[in-house]
């Protein structure tokens, strides 16, 4: 993922390379180049430009010290400014209530019912709660069939009403059973279109209004880019949903979703999902994102999992890379 802007973004790092100090010529270089990489990676244009006029005035605004290239320093800089342009710090998931309710919403073919699952089994496995899934799809049998696969899989109970076409109602029966039969956590599934449309936001509506959920997620298929954005503001105008959900990050994503999305609903990306496994669910830490964008995706990898299958030349750059970001840091911020 990412691997055109991470190219494009090494690019424009590389014309300060050999400078000996940061002056108004290189740095208009350098940040056009980011401008532009953004861009091509479906990043707004208003949302690139602010985002590189900020780093412009950083970056001027540093004294390059004899132990850090202008190009280190530029990396911090736009390391920094990525990490905020997504939230800034990890936000956790809320799961309190008895039981905790947890809506899930998004459009068609965005990943949401898989998602549900795996959200279902990061609470099970992780959290050590006992959750259970809610089929509130009365449009698509094959979403509550698929739905039911999963939780088979995973050991979560999953409730589901095909003869009721009432989604509030059965939200409620499940919720309902839930309390019964000792499950703290409920994941309701909602149904999802090819597009927004009026029908399906009265009925999101109505489900948020009858069950206050605790928390309240939007899924989007970050493979959709701006289009993933614009969809979130419509849901986010009318639900006032608690946190978005990336999927399918495992695809041929240019990065606009993950890196607008913050700025466009001022709500945090608390989820990040690739594949169809079930343990390929990762909670969103904005400042990890920033590396892998910037092509040190592997730091946290070397560090979490020693015993991953890297070779020994990828593991030594990210050694150098990881000693380099600490020393930049330091003098970056004691300056």
């Amino acid at each position: 993922m990412f691997e055109n802007l991470s190219d494009r973004l090494e690019g424009a790092f590389k014309s300060l390379k050999g400078q000996g100090k940061i002056s108004e010529i290189n740095i208009a270089t350098t940040v056009k180049e980011i401008r532009r990489a953004l861009v091509e990676a479906d990043v707004n244009y208003k949302i690139a430009k602010e985002f590189t006029d900020t780093v412009k005035d950083k970056a001027l605004g540093q004294e390059v010290l004899t132990s850090v290239s202008p190009g280190q320093l530029m990396v911090k800089i736009v390391q920094d400014e990525l990490t905020a342009l997504m939230g800034g710090e990890q936000v956790d998931i809320n799961i309190k209530g008895s039981p905790a309710i947890i809506l899930i919403a998004g459009l068609q073919g965005s990943g949401k019912t898989t998602f549900s699952a795996k959200l279902a089994n990061h609470i099970k496995t992780k959290l050590g709660r006992s959750p259970m899934l809610a089929a509130c799809d009365i449009y698509r049998p094959a979403a509550i069939n698929q739905l039911q696969v999963l939780g088979e899989q995973i050991g979560v109970h999953v409730y589901a009403d095909i003869e009721n076409k009432n989604a509030v109602d059965i939200a409620k029966k499940a919720i309902n059973y839930a309390k019964t039969n000792n499950h703290n956590v409920v994941i309701v599934d909602t149904a999802g279109r090819l597009a927004v449309d009026e029908e399906m936001m009265d009925e999101i509506t109505r489900l948020k209004e009858a069950l206050n959920p605790s928390e309240t997620l939007f899924v989007v298929d970050s493979m959709t880019g701006q289009d993933a954005v614009n969809t979130a503001k419509a849901f986010n105008d009318r639900l006032n949903f608690d946190g978005v959900v990336l999927t399918k990050l495992d695809g041929d994503t240019r990065g606009g979703a993950a890196l607008s999305i913050k700025y466009v609903v001022q709500k945090p990306i608390k989820f990040v999902s690739r594949g169809e496994k079930m343990d390929t669910l990762e909670l969103f830490y904005p400042d990890r994102m920033a590396q892998r964008i910037l092509g040190m995706g592997d730091i946290v990898s070397f560090v979490e999992k020693p015993r991953s299958n890297m070779t020994r030349r990828r593991q030594r750059n990210c050694k150098e890379k990881f000693v380099k970001i600490n020393l930049i840091s330091k003098i970056f911020y004691s300056s």
